[in-house]
Order: structure tokens, then sequence, then C-alpha cells
């Protein structure tokens, strides 16, 4: 299955990257704990981070299949399950990034942590889990995985087609333990939820690690981050609405595309149609192969 995605919506291998400023910074909270808010608070404070968004947007799709097969590695790789992103990997993701936060942390927070060694690490938090499980069942499974649209859009654009099979045919299934995005959210999301920190709190020495949500502001990640506290508020983007707003946003830049790949497809289907019924009548006798069908069926149109 995964040879015939290559072979029909392949893109060439991303280039390497040779970074030039450390990883400072990886904030390992689940999606709809903050990400978006604590982003523009990083990059406020000089660090440039790498949220989430930020693959979605990808303006090709190389990088897209790239983390595809790094997530196919890490769920369906070794049968011993040892297995191993290296910093050079992921770098070709991030760039220069200093700070990481979202998508990525959700995949591959082990894998993260062990490539950036010396980063400090934020444990983003949604304080009311039953908050939480109200967000991300509303945006994730309501608004994007139930969406006909969706589903739809990923079998006419090789980018989209990326971005579906990261996330919900394949990312999210796999990080909250189901078959699909849907069930696996629903059932497990609260659990995942509790066992992921518990994991990156077992994982993480306690003077490198803030437990932190949107409520505590600038001053306990400026203390911990040696960072100056900003004059302004700290910012709280990214609410349920916005984020439709968004996915709205990401759906009119990737329609277009859409509907003009559906439709040179359903006039090549079309065409091979009609000229084969054409041949099958007798209308075209002397046809003596696909190549002479096509052919004639050109000169017609």
């Amino acid at each position: 299955m995964y040879a015939l995605q290559r072979l029909l919506y392949g893109f060439p291998e991303p280039a390497p990257h040779k970074r030039s400023k450390p990883v400072e910074v990886l904030c390992l909270g689940l999606p709809r704990t903050g990400t978006e808010s604590l982003s523009v608070g990083l990059r406020s404070l000089g660090l440039q981070t790498y949220h989430g968004w930020d693959l979605v947007f990808e303006p090709d799709g190389s990088k897209l299949q790239l983390c595809n097969e790094l997530l196919r590695r890490k769920y369906n790789g070794a049968r011993d399950g040892d297995v191993q992103i290296t910093s050079a990997e992921f770098d070709i993701l991030i760039g220069d990034s200093q700070a990481v936060v979202d998508s990525l942390c959700l995949f591959f927070a082990p894998e993260l942590l062990a490539a950036y060694p010396d980063a400090k690490v934020v444990l983003n938090l949604r304080p009311d889990m039953n908050a939480w499980y109200r967000s991300i069942d509303k945006t994730i499974v309501q608004g994007v995985d139930q969406s006909w649209i969706m589903w739809g859009m990923q079998w006419f654009s090789s980018e989209f087609h990326w971005l579906y099979s990261l996330y919900l045919r394949y990312g999210y299934p796999c990080v909250f333990h189901g078959v699909t995005t849907t069930d696996s959210i629903q059932q497990n999301a609260k659990w995942v939820y509790r066992d992921h920190c518990n994991m990156v709190r077992g994982m993480v020495p306690k003077d490198n690690l803030l437990e932190w949500s949107v409520e505590d502001g600038w001053e306990p990640l400026c203390k911990f981050l040696d960072k100056p506290v900003p004059d302004e508020p700290f910012p709280h983007t990214n609410t349920p609405g916005s984020y439709a707003e968004r996915a709205d946003e990401l759906v009119k830049g990737r329609i277009i595309q859409c509907l003009r790949n559906l439709t040179l497809t359903a006039v090549a289907l079309g065409g091979i149609t009609t000229a084969v019924v054409m041949w099958w009548q007798g209308r075209i006798p002397e046809a003596t192969g696909l190549s002479d069908l096509l052919g004639r069926f050109t000169k017609i149109t």
C-alpha cells in the first residue's frame, strides 16, 4: 500500500539541513493545550518556533511525506521496537527552529528528547481534562475527521494526501491506540493524555522540566527559560472558532488544486471510456491497440 502511495503521490526526498542554532525548548504537551498561544509567546521571547501548523502549511509535500515515513518507522518499524530518529532527520523538518510545539511533540516526544538532549522541556497542560477532551473532539473529530470534503480532497492533491495520511489515517489512530481517528480519540483520549504526561515526567529530570498552562502566563515560563518578562499580556489565541477558521483557510488554499486535478481526471477517464465504447460498437473498427485507439480519440476531440 505504501509503495502505491509513493508511486501515485510521491515527492523527491527533501534536502538535508545544516543547523545553525541549537534547539532550546521542547514543548511536549498534546494539541489543544494552548500550543498556539505558547508558540506565539515563544516567538515573542525571540525563539524561532516550529508549530504543528507549520507542517500543515508546508508549500510542498516532501516534508509531509518524510514525516509520514518517520511515523511509519516508529509504529510499523523494527520488530524489537528499537526506533531511532536522528536530529539530522528532525532538522530537515524544523530547520533552524529553537523551539518545537504541537504535532511533532505529539508523534515523537521520546525521539525528540533523545535527539535534542540539551533542550529544556515544557509540559504544556490543560488543567480541565474534560475541557481538553471537548476541544479535541470538536476540532479534530467533528471538524476534520468526519468531513467528507477532507476525505475526498486527499485523492486529488499530493500535498493533501500526505497531510490526510499523516494525521487522520495514521498519526492520530497510532497515538490514541485505535483503528480510526474518531474511535481512537473518543474512546482513548483521556487515558492517553494521562499516560503521555506521565511518560514525559518520567523521562525528564525535574530541574529540566516545567509543567505549565496558559493561565500561568509569562512569569514561570520566562523564569524557566531565563528570558525577561515582556510588557504585553500573554497571548491567548487559537480558540475552537479560530481553529476552524484556519482549517477553512487550509481547505480553500488547496481546494482549487483538487478541483483542477478532479476535472483533469474526469476528462481523461471520460475520454478513455468514450473511445473504448466507440471501439466496442465498431465505430473505430480499424483501431488495433490502445495507443491507436487513444490517438484516434484525440483526433475526434
